[in-house]
């Protein structure tokens, strides 16, 4: 049978669009093929970048030549120490002010910055018009009294006789009382100003008071000079007491599991680093000083405190006994970017070694205890000599191997 001509035309038309679709269809498979083959060259290509700038491969011939050994994280107990910077403190009940117990003018002053007192040693001296009025009066306060008294009498007769008056009479006992309590005042303000009451005369009335030490200590600060008035609330010097120095040690948190009391602690002072002395730990903080992020440790100063004076800064060490840690020699250790590594044996058979950052920590004879930032088999084999060598090799390969 024969088609028509219009039939032979809709079938040319749809035998040219399928074969459009089915040319397109490849096409998008073809492209989508090529970005995925693409895809996983660049996912390649950087796994490989990133595996080249911590991974390097030496010859048989190099680890022979250089010397480079292999061993194991070791868990040791590990004898060592920590460093850290303090202040020297005195407590405030080991400290004084010597002060007046009354004002005047700095007559002498016997002792000067750094000496050593004794509590009621003479410091200084003072003067004041004030104190020879005092002792004036306290001399008449007697014939007053006896005056006093008599008048008191003279009125209790004339009272009980009827020929004086009730009022005169309490007027007379009120006057008695009243220098009777004056005489016991100045009194006492005599004996405060250290002289003995009862040997005041007019012929020995002294024109000065002494001022003296509250404790026995040295002498830290000077407020006064001759010539200058003091009162109560004046301060004339200050003595510290430094044999009961304590030293104040700052300790971060990542340290203080290792902190017990009674370790010692060994420090030197800034103007004299030469000069070791001892201290022992007698309390731990238990909270963060400021913002510094570190807590108090509270030592004691032993032995030999000749030349420290409160708030002195220090450097101390202490010392640290039979801590088991992860520990690695010091030559497995290097440098770089103010980071500390280690390399580790990623493919004995290739002596393929990546090198995996670290934290550094305490060190002793040869040893430094070590936090990996990322885990690692517990077993693995290490460069633990050589280390500086193979991270040269590394730096200089520029992530590229030839």
């Amino acid at each position: 049978m024969k088609l028509s001509y219009q039939t032979f035309k809709i079938n040319f038309y749809l035998s040219l669009i399928l074969i459009v679709l089915i040319s397109c269809n490849n096409e998008n498979q073809t492209i989508k093929e090529e970005k995925e083959t693409h895809s996983e060259s660049e996912h390649s290509k950087s796994n490989n970048e990133e595996d080249s700038s911590t991974v390097t491969t030496l010859t048989n011939e190099q680890i022979k030549e250089v010397g480079i050994s292999f061993g194991k994280i070791e868990d040791r107990d590990l004898t060592a120490t920590i460093k850290a910077n303090g202040t020297l403190r005195v407590p405030n009940n080991s400290k004084a002010n010597a002060t007046s117990l009354y004002g005047g003018v700095i007559k002498t002053l016997r002792v000067q910055l750094g000496d050593y007192v004794k509590k009621g040693q003479v410091i200084a001296t003072i003067e004041n018009p004030q104190f020879i009025q005092l002792q004036d009066e306290y001399l008449m306060i007697d014939s007053r009294i006896k005056l006093a008294e008599q008048e008191s009498q003279r009125q209790r007769i004339l009272n009980e006789g009827g020929a004086g008056a009730l009022k005169n009479l309490q007027s007379a006992t009120t006057d008695l009382s009243t220098l009777r309590t004056r005489k016991a005042s100045l009194h006492k303000q005599i004996q405060l100003m250290g002289i003995n009451p009862n040997n005041v005369k007019t012929s020995n009335m002294r024109t000065g008071l002494a001022v003296l030490s509250p404790i026995s200590g040295t002498v830290s600060n000077e407020f006064a000079k001759i010539g200058t008035y003091v009162d109560v609330s004046s301060p004339v010097l200050e003595i510290v007491n430094n044999s009961l120095l304590h030293l104040d040690l700052q300790i971060f948190e990542k340290d203080l599991p290792f902190i017990k009391v009674g370790q010692m602690v060994n420090f030197t002072i800034t103007n004299n680093p030469n000069t070791i002395y001892s201290a022992k730990v007698f309390n731990i903080g238990s909270s963060f000083e400021d913002e510094s992020k570190t807590i108090a440790i509270h030592c004691t100063v032993i032995g030999n405190k000749m030349g420290l004076i409160d708030g002195m800064n220090i450097t101390g060490t202490i010392s640290i006994d039979n801590v088991l840690t992860p520990t690695v020699t010091d030559q497995a250790i290097v440098e770089a970017d103010g980071k500390y590594y280690i390399f580790i044996i990623k493919d004995k058979t290739k002596n393929e070694f990546e090198k995996v950052e670290i934290t550094k920590n305490a060190s002793n004879l040869g040893y430094t205890a070590i936090t990996t930032t990322k885990d690692i088999p517990k077993n693995i084999e290490i460069v633990t000599k050589g280390a500086f060598f193979i991270n040269a090799k590394l730096e200089n390969k520029g992530g590229h191997e030839h």
